[in-house]
């Protein structure tokens, strides 16, 4: 039911399409850009044993494409997950040499994605790169 007048037609309805499905991606970056993009597969779930197979991802990108960051030492923050926070990746990555920062509890102040990541995603030129690293 809709408002319109007596001589006007009804208007046309759309037909929609089914969604293709949500995608979960884990995303690590630094200053310089993207580290390392993960996408889950469908129907699993991100749990300590899943997420701690990711820092030696991470590792060895570093090594790959950013010479001299590890001899630097790399600062990992995240947040609070209990994926993240678990003994089993806590240990992956302190075996990474990774120095964890610590993510206050409930602070909006301290949200680098917000400020950095997710404006540099949205930039058309950004979004076409990721796109292909994805694919390749």
């Amino acid at each position: 039911m809709e408002w319109r007048y007596s001589t006007e037609t009804r208007p046309k309805k759309f037909k929609t399409q089914r969604s293709s499905g949500k995608v979960l991606a884990t995303v690590f970056w630094d200053s310089s850009g993207v580290v390392l993009f993960d996408y889950l597969e469908n129907g699993q779930n991100i749990n300590s044993s899943y997420y701690s197979l990711l820092p030696p991802s991470v590792r060895e990108n570093l090594k790959r494409n950013r010479r001299g960051k590890l001899i630097r030492g790399v600062m990992f923050l995240q947040d609070n997950a209990p994926a993240h926070r678990s003994r089993e990746t806590m240990v992956k990555i302190d075996e990474m040499g990774f120095e964890i920062l610590e993510h206050p509890h409930y602070s909006p102040d301290l949200a680098p994605s917000d400020y950095f990541l997710f404006p540099q995603l949205k930039k058309p030129s950004k979004v076409a790169i990721l796109t292909l690293q994805m694919t390749s």
